[in-house]
């Protein structure tokens, strides 16, 4: 077993273990909308649920170098909501175009093709393509890392305040993971889809 200080290693070598370890990773896609109306989109590995009580999710928002805050984050931040969508086989060739750096004023939405739908709880807009998106408000904005005058990220806590679901996959409250289709992120340029099904029982 080989024994790592990250502090004695530079901020790209720790990358590499985490995002080669914490594997696989779920992928948010995230919607949100510039104070000039311009609908930003972005996928984000760094991303969990929080709690079921009121429901909450977490999306991890690295920021640029010097600490300057992404669109996504600036734009939660200033708007108080944003839109998760589940990263899915059916349109992750289009997600990806969505990574591509542009300018605040340019949509990734419509660089990649991807349909707005309207939210019924907040004014953001959603993804048409997406099979399950959570509407979120943003219950708090935390900057995380780096130092005091320019932190590495920022750790976004959305309260979901309406689930969509696309109906061939909801039964009785569950979700059919199989018809999802998820896509999940491993290291590099490396994609996983769900694999194969086991089940393990819990201790009582």
């Amino acid at each position: 077993m080989i024994s790592i200080d990250p502090n004695g290693q530079g901020e790209r070598d720790n990358y590499k273990l985490l995002t080669g370890s914490v594997i696989p990773r779920p992928i948010a896609f995230v919607t949100t909308l510039s104070p000039g109306g311009v609908l930003n989109a972005a996928p984000f590995s760094y991303f969990n649920i929080v709690t079921a009580n009121p429901p909450m999710i977490s999306v991890s928002v690295q920021r640029k170098n010097g600490g300057e805050l992404k669109d996504t984050a600036r734009n939660a931040i200033e708007g108080g909501a944003f839109v998760v969508h589940i990263a899915d086989e059916d349109y992750v060739e289009r997600l990806n175009v969505t990574a591509a750096t542009l300018p605040p004023e340019e949509s990734e939405v419509a660089l990649a093709g991807l349909t707005p739908v309207a939210s019924e709880r907040i004014g953001v807009p959603g993804i048409a393509e997406a099979k399950f998106r959570m509407e979120c408000m943003l219950e708090q904005a935390i900057p995380l890392g780096g130092t005091l005058e320019a932190p590495a990220c920022d750790l976004l806590i959305g309260r979901v305040v309406r689930f969509h679901v696309e109906e061939k996959l909801y039964d009785d409250g569950r979700i059919d993971p199989q018809g999802l289709k998820p896509v999940a992120r491993l290291a590099g340029n490396s994609y996983s889809k769900l694999g194969e099904l086991f089940s393990v029982e819990r201790p009582s």
